[in-house]
């Protein structure tokens, strides 16, 4: 008697060049982990131009938001190069203290004056709730096995289950989400760094530093 066997798919062919809903949601992740680090540098700078002898806090606040970009820009860049996020047990804490540290910033510095500071934290504090959501729900998902998905019927066109019970995406709806999440990290990132002292000071494109519109 012949029995049937799943041929698996060759290098190359559609089914090895889709992606699961997993690299979907972890390149949002990355999306929103860039942004969080730039806005986080971004209030280092204005609490380094706003401290002075009389304000040590607002020091030791760029120094904290300082370290703390740099490390979410390393723990970002290598979570995407290594298709998983590092140390995942420590962002798990790391994560919802920022989003704390974000929130009691814009509570207590209501008053400070520097009200584009505010700005700031809250496209931080929204950007780090990104990550949190993104990041539980990976956890909560299997771990991909090597094998391709399984085989579909003719003209199937939608997602594919896999042996981990993961859906695997075509290019098409991946690259709509990555345009979606880009575009929502942008719209949250570019107000925030707009708001910092360094966004204050940037020279409008078209603009020279004489205040002269080019040609």
């Amino acid at each position: 008697m012949m029995t049937s066997q799943a041929i698996p798919a060759a290098p190359g062919t559609p089914a090895t060049q889709e992606m699961s809903r997993s690299d979907a949601v972890r390149l949002f992740a990355g999306f929103a982990g860039l942004g969080a680090a730039a806005v986080n540098l971004a209030v280092a700078s204005s609490l380094i131009a706003a401290a002075g002898p009389a304000l040590p806090a607002r020091a030791a606040g760029a120094a904290a938001a300082l370290l703390w970009g740099t490390a979410l820009l390393g723990w970002t860049v290598t979570g995407l190069g290594r298709n998983r996020f590092p140390l995942p047990r420590t962002s798990t804490v790391l994560l919802p203290a920022a989003a704390a540290v974000h929130a009691g910033a814009i509570v207590l510095g209501a008053g400070s004056g520097m009200a584009g500071l505010g700005i700031s934290h809250l496209a931080a504090l929204l950007l780090t709730l990104m990550i949190l959501a993104a990041t539980s729900w990976l956890g909560r998902r299997p771990p991909r096995l090597p094998g391709g998905p399984g085989q579909g019927g003719p003209g199937q066109t939608a997602t594919v289950q896999t042996a981990t019970g993961q859906s695997r995406l075509g290019a098409g709806p991946v690259l709509a989400a990555a345009f979606a999440g880009a575009l929502l990290v942008a719209a949250i990132t570019t107000p925030g760094l707009a708001a910092s002292t360094a966004g204050q000071f940037a020279v409008p494109h078209g603009v020279h530093t004489g205040g002269h519109h080019s040609p």
